[in-house]
């Protein structure tokens, strides 16, 4: 295949050839050959694919709420041609026999995929590294979906065991000693998009973050584990984690969302850890932009909308978010609040090196060929119809984003876009690829 007039991050207009899966060469001009496919990019905007670092695709256990194949395919729409799924389905993947479960159910993928293996007080360590697990974790320090809270011992031995098979660990920093209690008596009204979510945000406080955060990083400072903190959302957190030399990310709702949304957005709005002020938001983004995060990671947790409408308490907690990670970076990217150059270390470049994809992140010959075109001159209203999650709804209801017309894994067309003159994505002629995504690390 050869791409043809596309544009890099930085500028340059050239031609790039794939051979097989990988990157073959890219020169300003390069010749067709015999029976070669061309793809004119018209001198739109290609990307290396985006690597979400943090998916939960439910399956198995609870394949009404999400599969590999619709969580894939929306992972493809938006432009991420990888995911690393996290351990806490049904049953947790925290044994070899459960990790070969998820692998079966994986094989549905349309895209590159890592299977993190996970920890409880009876996970079986030996077994699942005899697996190809991507990293440990996320490795919750309080209860979230599947409570698989582990006790501090736990965790410590955890950290060891990482340190000693040289993988990271990613943890979910929340110290529940820390939750206002005295949040759950107050009145949470109605349900669904009714409810007073806020107090959601009230119940589980920003100091909790911050204090498991500086736990967790003293633990790996002194095993020398690397430590991933997962979806941190405050600019405490991110401080913390920045200062105690481990990695970090941040989700797209903690990026774009804040409690001023919550009135909104009621139960469709709870995730742990939960939206946070304003201010708190705009610090967040602000470390984000300036190099401070290393990477945007979306905890892509779907749920049915039918189990978001119910009280706050009872809800689950967490939101979709795989598809539209990539659009709403690039849309920042278009208003000039982040560079394209960030985005691509943010969603590609240092998720790869963090994780030791060391084919992946760049468009480099000898890279694989992941690749994604958009328009940055097209951006599209985000709609609940529109997206491919087996969920069939977001927290960012007509919010914009630049959506991909072009989607690429190992040299082959995952998805396909052609707009339509309405310029809205449900009138768009949309076309998945048949293609069997890999584990990345078999």
């Amino acid at each position: 295949m050869l791409l043809t007039n596309a544009e890099l991050v930085g500028g340059r207009t050239v031609d790039l050839r794939i051979d097989g899966e990988q990157i073959a060469a890219i020169k300003s001009t390069l010749d067709p050959h015999a029976d070669e496919r061309v793809i004119d990019a018209e001198k739109r905007l290609l990307l290396p694919g985006a690597i979400d670092a943090h998916v939960h695709f439910r399956e198995p256990g609870d394949p009404h709420k999400e599969t590999w194949e619709t969580g894939s395919r929306s992972a493809a729409a938006g432009g991420v041609t990888t995911v690393i799924d996290m351990p806490n389905t049904t049953p947790p993947t925290t044994t070899g026999e459960a990790f070969d479960a998820k692998a079966d159910a994986a094989r549905a993928a349309c895209i590159e995929y890592g299977i993190n293996g996970g920890v409880s007080g009876d996970w079986e360590p030996d077994s699942l590294f005899e697996r190809p697990i991507c990293a440990l974790g996320e490795v919750f320090l309080a209860d979230s979906t599947g409570d698989m809270g582990v006790a501090p011992d736990d965790f410590e031995a955890a950290v060891e065991r990482a340190a000693d098979e040289e993988v990271t660990i990613t943890v979910h920093a929340e110290d529940e000693t820390l939750f206002d209690d005295d949040a759950r008596n107050a009145d949470a009204s109605g349900v669904g998009h009714a409810a007073n979510a806020d107090l959601w945000s009230t119940y589980r406080t920003a100091a909790a973050e911050a204090v498991a955060i500086e736990y967790a990083t003293e633990v790996g400072q002194e095993t020398g584990a690397d430590i991933h903190i997962a979806h941190t959302s405050t600019p405490e957190g991110i401080d913390t984690a920045v200062d105690g030399d481990a990695t970090c990310e941040v989700c797209p709702h903690h990026l774009y969302l804040s409690r001023d949304d919550l009135d909104e957005l009621g139960t469709y709005g709870r995730m742990n850890p939960p939206l946070r002020g304003e201010d708190r938001r705009q610090a967040v983004f602000e470390r984000v932009a300036d190099g401070t995060v290393d990477i945007v990671a979306t905890d892509h947790a779907p749920h049915t909308r039918e189990e978001k409408e119910t009280g706050l308490w009872d809800a689950p907690s967490g939101v979709p978010g795989v598809e539209t990670m990539l659009p709403l970076l690039l849309n920042s990217a278009r208003q000039g609040e982040l560079s394209y150059e960030r985005v691509v270390d943010l969603v590609a470049r240092n998720p790869a090196d963090i994780f030791d994809l060391d084919s992946k992140g760049q468009i480099e010959p000898g890279y694989d060929a992941d690749l994604v075109l958009v328009d940055p001159d097209n951006p599209q209203a985000i709609h609940d119809d529109d997206i491919h999650s087996k969920s069939g709804w977001t927290p960012f209801e007509g919010r914009r984003g630049v959506f991909p017309e072009l989607t690429l894994v190992r040299g082959q067309v995952v998805y396909e876009r052609t707009p339509s003159e309405r310029h809205g994505r449900g009138e768009d002629d949309e076309q998945f690829g048949d293609v069997d995504g890999q584990n990345v690390r078999a």
